[in-house]
């Protein structure tokens, strides 16, 4: 089994090892690239327009990173057009669709990047071109291989003249137009050949023959050869759905439900994740994935194991259908909590109406387990990854829990990615995100941000002021926007750019949002008034930072737009981290 997967950079540890992998095969594969175009391959997907073209790597992997083949192609964005370099399966696995299967997802990714096709050169199957038989016999094949998707070599041009009169196997020219009703006019061909001799063949065509090859296209619209290996039409349309690689992983808290509270205004129901994945899923944008179970340890690391311990317990001791409210807060002397489970609550907890019950503890687990699979799975390659979890979690800190939240979910996901790399967390919810703020406070390798109604007026009330910058080593890693009661989507925006730009200059590997939807108009928890197109404006911005990304639900109570506004939001996150890749 195999994955077919776009590689943008080498940050993750199984991107490394792609990267690693492939240029090992273009070392025994290609042995006419020279070794300096090799190692520049990971500077080429990091600064993609430095070398002339955007540089675009796909390889098909298995899930424990074993790269059974690779494609490398360059997009040139002002003309429009791809053209493949190389693509080649492991020796190890030959045949297995592994070609083809790439081939596919490049034509995938060239239409979606609106190009006007694939351009790559064939050795020539022509006996006057190709003296040896073995040779044009591969040849052959190589170009039987395209034509079963409409790929032709151009003709009446000069392109395949030798460099040197006499040498053998010079190479055609071949247009894929990707099914498309479009005939490719002479003028724009002969930019697409120009830029394709000077970029990629400039130390090696001299002008002179540059000229000559790009003149010599006289057809207009150029011409390709007539189908020569396959007499029907093409044998593979291409698929016009999302690939694989480019859905949203969608992890869902599959043991939400337990954690039903069923007192009158209680706001944070089960039916909120329904709601969203009534409007998300027709999208066609996500991908449904299994949860994964992770030890406490990953817990115990962003929450006081005093605390984690006492959670499990008073929850495990709460008889069935009873429900615990924190209402005596020692705070005169905080060492010496009370001894009964019950009233030790309030020695924990930040407010009145944050319920304890016998399913709080499995729900809010099961909820880290959510995010950390999906920082797992951003970790294996997916770009991006949601988490739809209930309880939230982002009022959950060190020590104390509120806000309906108990275990920090975007915490532990932030967590869990600090080990291969820097973080930055965008909190995006009505609300402060005191949790993460709390947890991450003197690290520097976790940039907290979170853009909120003001604590003059809204909760948590004691945090989420401007001036909380961090502290110690953390000192200048927090930061915190608070708005005023009356906000709209364009007031909002501005406090997002600025958020925005505090992410681009730390300049993180990784990104967690903390998704709130209560910024929506005529949410019960806020004050403001985001519409749908706000929300989508609102992820767009965020995925144009084109960092690998966790989503995690955390608040959103009004049943009548939560799941429309999650929609918008998605889509316009999707489109801002692909529409420039």
């Amino acid at each position: 089994m195999f994955r077919i997967r776009r590689i943008y950079d080498e940050v993750i540890p199984i991107n490394k090892l792609a990267i690693a992998q492939v240029q090992a095969m273009m070392r025994s594969q290609f042995p006419d690239i020279s070794e300096d175009d090799i190692i520049k391959l990971p500077e080429k997907l990091r600064n993609p327009l430095k070398h002339g073209f955007r540089s675009v790597l796909f390889v098909a992997d298995d899930l424990r990173g074993q790269v059974k083949g690779f494609a490398f192609v360059y997009h040139e964005p002002a003309l429009k057009f791809f053209y493949l370099d190389y693509i080649s399966s492991s020796v190890q696995f030959p045949g297995r669709g592994i070609g083809g299967a790439l081939y596919e997802r490049l034509r995938q990714e060239a239409l979606a990047l609106k190009t006007i096709g694939v351009f790559f050169e064939c050795l020539p199957d022509d006996p006057q071109l190709s003296k040896n038989p073995v040779i044009r016999k591969q040849n052959i094949a190589r170009l039987r291989f395209y034509e079963r998707f409409g790929a032709r070599p151009v003709i009446n041009t000069a392109y395949e003249t030798p460099l040197k009169p006499g040498e053998d196997n010079p190479p055609y020219l071949v247009y894929d137009n990707l099914g498309q009703e479009f005939r490719l006019p002479r003028d724009q061909a002969r930019l697409v050949v120009r830029a394709i001799l000077e970029k990629k063949y400039g130390n090696l065509c001299p002008p002179q023959y540059v000229n000559m090859v790009v003149n010599s296209f006289q057809d207009d619209p150029v011409k390709l050869r007539e189908p020569r290996y396959v007499k029907n039409a093409p044998s593979f349309s291409l698929d016009h759905s999302i690939p694989t690689d480019k859905k949203i992983a969608l992890i869902i808290n599959d043991k939400h439900e337990i954690h039903h509270v069923h007192e009158r205004g209680y706001v944070e129901s089960p039916v909120r994740i329904k709601t969203i994945l009534k409007e998300i899923e027709p999208t066609g944008l996500f991908d449904i994935m299994p949860v994964k179970h992770f030890p406490d340890k990953f817990v115990k690391m962003v929450h006081d194991t005093k605390y984690v311990d006492y959670f499990r317990k008073v929850c495990e001791s709460v008889a069935p259908n009873k429900t615990i409210y924190p209402y005596v807060f020692p705070i005169r002397n905080s060492k010496r909590p009370p001894r009964d489970l019950p009233i030790q609550a309030g020695y924990y907890c930040i407010d009145t109406f944050t319920p304890l019950n016998q399913n709080a503890y499995l729900a809010a687990r099961r909820a880290v387990d959510c995010a950390i699979t999906a920082a797992s799975l951003v970790l294996e390659g997916q770009r991006i990854a949601y988490a739809l979890v209930r309880p939230p979690g982002h009022h959950a800190e060190w020590s104390n829990f509120g806000g309906f939240c108990y275990f920090n979910s975007n915490a532990a996901a932030a967590n869990y990615l600090s080990s291969e790399g820097t973080v930055a967390i965008l909190d995006i919810d009505y609300h402060h995100g005191n949790g993460q703020q709390d947890i991450f406070y003197q690290r520097p390798d976790v940039l907290t941000v979170s853009i909120h109604g003001h604590p003059g007026f809204a909760y948590p009330y004691f945090s989420g002021f401007e001036e909380e910058k961090g502290a110690g080593l953390g000192e200048g890693f927090n930061a915190n926007f608070p708005l005023p009661e009356q906000v709209d989507g364009k007031h909002y925006l501005a406090a997002l750019h600025k958020a925005i730009n505090k992410i681009r200059k730390f300049k993180p590997e990784f990104l967690v949002v903390a998704l709130g939807l209560d910024p929506a108009k005529g949410d019960p928890t806020g004050s403001w008034s985001l519409q749908g197109k706000d929300f989508e404006n609102n992820g767009q911005l965020v995925g144009e930072l084109g960092l690998p990304t966790v989503v995690v639900q955390e608040g959103g109570y009004n049943h009548r737009n939560l799941g429309i506004n999650a929609r918008h939001f998605f889509i316009g996150l999707w489109r801002g981290m692909y529409s420039a890749s």
